[in-house]
């Protein structure tokens, strides 16, 4: 468990660094049961740090945003570290955007928060409505405990918190170089059953299903803007020249769209399920996801994100890999 106190202190030391520009994690949101990215530039705004079931943004998206040469004439550029909070699965982001060379390790502090899940908005917000101030919340041994306007309350963790962390392998971080706090067990498992009833379904009845999720894409491309494994500087879905998919937002393209989202993700996606948390129509990407996830960890036993000495799925080689799917 992650002392919050602790943490802060740790912040003001890590953003007092010569070698260190600015430190990213988490902030109270300003109502609801939100939490907000926090950047902090100066020791005194670590006072604002929070570490709690509130914590789901997966803030490695942001080391793919920091600013690239050339810097404007005049200007040097800044080469400190950027230092980041993690949990398990953002860990996983930050080592596959490392093996993927997206990153450098010198660029980058890591700083682990072993992780007891966090929450679901649509759940919590529909178990606890009209929450206009802001909510805090904590772990409980099996439970997530809110301190509500109305008072302090314990739901069992199975019914706030997200999907992912009910199948999560790695709430500790796999990299780190600073722990935050002791590991926390694994509480979670992952036998896929969500894909393998998909799989079982009748596949005329499965495309129904998607059909009607994909038609209900609205294309403002939050999905893949949150993915901290979408940070290509030139989108081949954005282009027009040739024109891979079109910008019109109907079942064809928006099929076409997220298909090929899914693939790119193959080998790559951690987990995260920031995708499907941010999408604003309930689309359940994480399906889609973790059905590729599946294929890949069976047929090549890869899991992306666990191994920083590891090389891409798709550039790496074993003789020993299965070849039953070749027809």
């Amino acid at each position: 468990m992650v002392d919050v106190e602790k943490l802060k202190k740790i912040a003001r030391e890590t953003i007092s660094r010569d070698d260190v520009r600015c430190l990213i994690g988490w902030r109270q949101g300003s109502y609801g049961f939100r939490a907000a990215p926090h950047f902090v530039g100066k020791p005194e705004e670590a006072d604002q740090l929070i570490f709690s079931p509130l914590c789901s943004h997966n803030l490695a998206t942001y080391l793919t945003l920091a600013e690239k040469l050339p810097v404007p004439r005049g200007q040097e550029p800044d080469t400190r570290k950027v230092a980041l909070l993690v949990k398990g699965c953002d860990s996983r982001a930050v080592v596959q955007q490392l093996v993927e060379q997206g990153i450098r390790r010198e660029n980058v502090l890591v700083i682990g928060c072993p992780c007891r899940g966090v929450v679901d908005q649509k759940k919590v917000e529909a178990k606890y409505p009209d929450m206009g101030a802001a909510v805090t919340a904590d772990w409980g041994e099996k439970t997530v405990i809110f301190n509500l306007p109305s008072g302090r309350v314990e739901a069992p963790r199975e019914e706030v918190l997200a999907g992912k962390c009910m199948t999560c392998r790695y709430p500790n971080p796999l990299l780190a170089d600073i722990e935050a706090g002791d590991a926390v067990a694994v509480w979670g498992s992952d036998e896929y059953t969500d894909v393998r009833e998909m799989e079982a379904g009748d596949p005329r009845q499965r495309w129904l299903f998607w059909e009607e999720k994909f038609s209900s894409c609205i294309r403002c491309y939050s999905c893949r803007n949150v993915c901290p494994m979408c940070y290509c500087e030139d989108c081949i879905l954005d282009r027009l020249n040739p024109g891979w998919v079109w910008r019109s937002a109907n079942t064809s393209e928006n099929t076409a769209f997220q298909l090929a989202r899914a693939f790119h993700l193959a080998g790559r996606c951690i987990e995260c399920g920031e995708c499907e948390r941010v999408c604003p129509v309930d689309i359940p990407l994480m399906k889609l996801n973790r059905k590729l996830t599946k294929e890949v960890r069976e047929k090549f036993a890869f899991e992306p994100g666990t191994d920083p000495e590891s090389k891409p799925l798709q550039a790496s080689y074993r003789p020993d890999d299965k070849a039953d799917f070749i027809l």
